[in-house]
């Protein structure tokens, strides 16, 4: 049951990402995809911001992954500069996947081969004729992630 929503401000979008933030638990993998400007960073914000993390959140194009604090741990990669998933293994990708914190992956679609067969692939596409309308699909991948998208839902129609 995949759900789609249409956002159409960067607020808005990083509301649902607030929103998503409330119903993640340890463990919990989510896979970013979408073109340059799509709203990728803004949605990771949005988690970020729900997940009680202050500070800056930018997108860790160059360091590749950041680390936040906050009600569970965040664990925010950019994997754009990736030759692909064997560059992965050097930055101990298991420890954050499989670990105690909730990791999301920018441009995951680089390196699919290694991501974990349970998690919420989300698609976010922009729109030529409003700069600040997304279209964005959340795509669950197990049951975890079935029942974690019918969640969103319910609090995202309550809320509009």
């Amino acid at each position: 049951m995949a759900l789609e929503w249409q956002t159409r401000s960067a607020g808005e979008t990083e509301e649902l990402g607030r929103l998503l933030a409330s119903l993640l638990q340890p463990g919990d993998v989510l896979c970013l995809h979408g073109e340059l400007g799509a709203g990728k960073t803004v949605l990771a914000r949005g988690i970020a911001r729900g997940l009680g993390v202050a500070g800056p959140v930018t997108s860790p194009t160059f360091t590749l992954i950041n680390e936040y604090s906050g009600r569970l741990p965040l664990y925010h990669m950019d994997v754009y500069r990736l030759e692909g998933p064997g560059d992965m293994a050097d930055l101990g990708y298991e420890d954050y996947f499989y670990g105690s914190g909730v990791t999301l992956v920018e441009w995951a679609g680089r390196v699919k081969e290694i991501l974990p067969s349970e998690r919420l692939d989300i698609y976010l596409e922009g729109s030529l004729q409003d700069p600040e309308l997304r279209r964005i699909l959340f795509a669950p991948r197990g049951e975890r992630y079935e029942e974690l998208v019918k969640e969103l839902s319910t609090l995202v129609r309550a809320r509009h």
